[in-house]
C-alpha cells in the first residue's frame, strides 16, 4: 500500500515540476488569443491556458486529466476521444473538429489541434494543443454553400430556358433553320450538363462520380451517345481535378468530336471504336482522342465548319491549350494538351 501512495506522489511531484519548468511557456500561451492546453506523454491533461477558462467558464483544474473530454457535445465524444487515442498511440499530430462547451452554455465548433514535442532520444516528452473558435466561420461557411447552390440551381434553369426558346423559336422556320436550331440546343445540353456536374450540390443531389472528376465530366458529356454503353467508347489514363472553369470549354470539344463521330466518323459504323487516353506530360494535361473502325479518310476536310471552329475556341483561346488533328486513313486524331492549373480555378 505504501509503495503505491509512493508512486502516487512521486507522479503528482513529476507534474508539479514539468509545469513549473514550464514558466516562460505558460507565459507565452496566455498571451495567445487561442486556447492553449498540454498533457503529459500518457495524454494526461495538465494545463490550460487562461483563454481556455475564460472560454468554458469551468473551475481551474475541473477539466484535468480526462475531464476535457465532458466539455465536447455528447455526439462529438467518442470521435474526439477515439482520434486522441490513436494519436497517443502512433504520435501522429492531432486534429478535429467538435463542438465545445461555451460558458453561456451554447456548444461552439472549434478545430482542436496538438503535436508531439520530442526530445533529444526522440520521444515524446509532451503535448501541445490548441483549440480554436470557428463557429462563426462554419456558419459562414454554410450559407455561402446554399447561396452558391441556389445560384447555380438558377443557372441550370437558364440553360433549360434557353433550349426551350431556341426550339419556340423555330418551329416554324426553314428546314435548314430547324437544323442549325437542333444543333444549337444539342450544344446548350452539353453545357447544361458539364454545368451539373460541376456546380455546388447537396448531398441529396450529388452525382455519384466525384464532381472535380476529368474522367466524370467526360462521361457525362457522353452518356447521351449508345456506343458509350455498348463499350465502343473508352476512357483510359490517369483521373485530373477539374472545374468549372475547365467543364464547359471541354464540354464543348467532346460534343463536337462525338457528335461528328456519330454522323461522319468511326460511330457512324456499327464497329466503330473511340479511344479516348488521358495523360499528363509534367504541368500539362493531354487528351488524345482516336477514331478506328470507320469509314477510310482521304484526307484532310476542304471545309471547315462552325464546331471545328468552336472546339478551337473552347481549347486554344478559352483554356489557351493546343490542339491538333490529323485525318489518318483509319480515323480522326485528335491531341489537345492544356495546363494543369487552366482546368480548375
Amino acid at each position: 500500500m505504501e509503495t503505491q501512495q509512493d508512486e502516487a506522489v512521486d507522479a503528482i511531484a513529476g507534474r508539479h515540476a514539468l509545469l513549473d519548468s514550464d514558466i516562460p511557456f505558460r507565459s507565452l500561451a496566455n498571451a495567445l488569443p487561442h486556447m492553449v492546453w498540454s498533457t503529459l506523454p500518457d495524454g494526461y491533461h495538465d494545463y490550460y491556458n487562461d483563454q481556455w477558462y475564460a472560454f468554458t467558464g469551468v473551475p481551474v483544474g475541473s477539466t484535468d486529466g480526462e475531464e476535457w473530454n465532458n466539455m465536447f457535445h455528447p455526439d462529438d465524444q467518442a470521435r474526439a476521444w477515439e482520434r486522441w487515442r490513436r494519436s497517443l498511440a502512433t504520435g501522429e499530430p492531432y486534429e478535429v473538429e467538435y463542438r465545445l462547451r461555451h460558458r453561456s452554455g451554447e456548444y461552439r465548433w472549434t478545430l482542436g489541434r496538438a503535436y508531439p514535442v520530442r526530445g533529444a532520444d526522440g520521444q515524446i516528452v509532451r503535448w501541445i494543443g490548441t483549440c480554436t473558435d470557428i463557429h462563426d466561420a462554419k456558419d459562414q461557411a454554410a450559407r455561402n454553400e446554399i447561396l452558391s447552390r441556389e445560384l447555380s440551381h438558377r443557372i441550370k434553369n437558364i440553360f433549360a430556358v434557353i433550349g426551350g426558346l431556341i426550339g419556340m423559336s423555330t418551329r416554324e422556320a426553314e428546314p435548314d433553320h430547324k437544323a442549325f436550331a437542333k444543333k444549337l440546343q444539342q450544344r446548350i445540353a452539353a453545357l447544361s450538363r458539364a454545368h451539373e456536374f460541376v456546380r455546388p450540390h447537396s448531398e441529396e443531389s450529388a452525382p455519384q462520380a466525384p464532381t472535380d472528376s476529368l474522367h466524370g465530366i467526360l462521361l457525362e458529356i457522353l452518356s447521351p451517345y449508345p456506343a458509350l454503353a455498348e463499350g465502343r467508347i473508352t476512357l483510359a489514363g490517369p483521373d485530373v481535378r477539374v472545374d468549372d472553369r475547365g467543364a464547359t470549354p471541354l464540354a464543348l470539344l467532346v460534343h463536337e468530336l462525338a457528335t461528328n463521330a456519330v454522323k461522319y466518323g468511326a460511330l457512324s459504323s456499327e464497329d466503330g471504336q473511340v479511344a479516348i487516353v488521358i495523360s499528363e506530360d509534367g504541368d500539362k494535361v493531354r487528351l488524345e482522342w482516336r477514331e478506328t473502325g470507320g469509314p477510310t479518310l482521304t484526307g484532310t476536310p476542304s471545309r471547315q465548319g462552325f464546331g471545328t471552329r468552336l472546339c478551337d475556341l473552347s481549347i486554344v483561346q478559352q483554356l489557351g491549350g493546343t490542339l491538333e488533328r490529323n485525318w489518318l486513313p483509319e480515323g480522326l486524331a485528335v491531341n489537345v494538351a492544356v495546363e494543369r492549373d487552366r482546368l480548375v480555378r
